[in-house]
């Protein structure tokens, strides 16, 4: 599934041990969050420009979200995709389609 370019944020991200179909449609989501993170922008902008909550009006919903969405983009940065591409490796290996030789 590819990336979505603003998709509508649930409350909370997921939080599982694996990649989800949510997380395939946020990726630009993730990619935006742990940008604004790196470049200090204030959790409430990003809530309001990013997730599209408004933390004025909702303050506690906006920072769950915020909490809970940068901590899967770091999950998701970290480990999430890293084991994806992992198991993509090692199965076109299995099916002989790969070859991790770069000669």
């Amino acid at each position: 599934m590819p990336p979505l370019r603003n998709p509508a944020v649930a409350d909370a991200a997921p939080n599982g041990p694996a990649l989800t179909v949510y997380d395939e449609h946020h990726a630009v989501t993730y990619v935006r969050m742990l940008d604004a993170e790196a470049a200090g922008a204030d959790w409430r902008e990003v809530s309001k420009i990013v997730l599209r909550i408004d933390p004025e009006r909702e303050p506690d919903r906006a920072r769950r979200a915020y909490d809970s969405h940068l901590g899967r983009a770091e999950w998701v940065a970290r480990v999430g995709y890293s084991a994806r591409a992992a198991s993509l490796v090692l199965t076109c290996l299995r099916l002989g389609s790969f070859s991790p030789n770069l000669e």
